[in-house]
């Protein structure tokens, strides 16, 4: 799709009223709605006459749900854009993870009052306007940036064999502390990375996914029903421990207290985000110094850049996820195109060089 293009999306929910405000505000955003949909079973056979550059999806609908549709979609390998429009609350953070890590590319809740209405309307126009702009249909999947190209390239011209870029070899045989750092498509990434991790692993994990409060357990418990560690929602003074993976809880900063345990905070949020990747990184690097990996996945925005350059000051290790398997090359991309990684992974080599590193 040109830039010069409105976007083409297809809105599908059961209620008619929902998708008449839905299909408006798209309309009056210089959206092109170019058909709606009452359940699932509709909304794929639209999709799959239209061609749209995205779609907003109620979750529940009768016969054939939204979390039915994600992952028919994925089943069918389709890249489309899916904007998930339904109700939530931390009550029903299951069911938002689940559709998360199905594929959908972004949450918006709806309205519960008329004052949430402009709001609800900025949100999902900018979600929706995300998505078309990083729909994989609008990118080639083997592109790479030219600052990621530059690394590459130095690397395979060093006599790298892997593909993948690098600036050194990690030393083996050291144990490290983890931390990953993820937004925009994370909870997919994640269900791919963390499953793939071998426990007990190096000295212990941390991860901060940017989520609103009260669906981060949700995502812990997914996460940990699938792996190895033990994966939870920091809830504050927990240690390092190897054969666990803390979430930082939506809502709230992870922070290292003075010992160097997992430490809440409720400092302001920082570019709009609280938990803040960076905070709890510059903390982990003061402990772990050479000893810390972190990784940087999917995500919008350059959350990780700051803490990023403080790991390698230090002497530690970043990789960060390639371009053509992010959902949104933002938060790589930043780290990248600074200098600063030391390998970039495709997101289905992520586990392995991160229990390469890690030890």
């Amino acid at each position: 799709m040109s830039i010069a293009t409105r976007p083409r999306v297809v809105v599908a929910d059961d209620s008619a009223l929902m998708r008449r405000i839905v299909s408006n505000l798209l309309t009056r955003g210089g959206v092109e709605v170019v058909g709606t949909a009452k359940d699932g079973d509709e909304a794929l056979a639209v999709c799959d006459r239209e061609r749209p550059d995205a779609m907003t999806l109620d979750l529940a609908m009768p016969g054939m749900g939204g979390i039915e549709v994600l992952r028919t979609l994925r089943g069918r390998g389709a890249d489309l854009p899916v904007v998930v429009v339904s109700a939530f609350s931390p009550s029903q953070g299951a069911r938002a993870v689940d559709a998360l890590a199905e594929g959908a590319f972004e949450l918006v809740p709806k309205p519960t009052g008329s004052g949430d209405v402009s709001a609800f309307e900025q949100n999902l126009l900018g979600k929706i306007q995300l998505a078309v702009r990083n729909g994989r249909p609008s990118r080639a999947s083997t592109r790479v940036s030219a600052g990621v190209r530059g690394a590459v390239g130095a690397v395979q011209g060093a006599g790298g064999a892997n593909g993948r870029a690098g600036a050194r070899p990690a030393r083996r045989g050291v144990s490290r502390a983890l931390l990953i750092a993820t937004s925009t498509g994370g909870p997919r990434a994640l269900a791919t990375v963390v499953p793939g991790l071998p426990s007990p692993l190096g000295l212990g994990t941390m991860i901060v996914q940017h989520m609103p409060a009260g669906f981060t357990a949700s995502l812990a418990a997914r996460l940990d029903r699938a792996s190895a560690l033990n994966v939870r929602e920091a809830r504050g003074g927990e240690s390092w421990d190897p054969t666990v993976a803390l979430v930082a809880p939506g809502g709230r900063h992870l922070r290292l207290g003075p010992g160097g345990g997992a430490m809440l905070s409720d400092e302001d949020a920082i570019g709009g985000l609280r938990p803040r990747a960076d905070l709890l990184i510059e903390d982990a690097a003061a402990k772990w110094g050479d000893r810390l990996t972190l990784v940087v996945l999917t995500g919008m925005g350059n959350d990780g850049l700051l803490g990023a350059r403080e790991v390698k000051r230090r002497g530690g290790r970043v990789l960060v996820e390639a371009e053509q398997t992010c959902t949104v090359y933002g938060m790589p991309r930043a780290v990248a195109e600074a200098g600063l990684a030391d390998e970039v992974v495709p997101i289905g080599e992520m586990a392995g060089a991160i229990a390469a590193e890690v030890a």
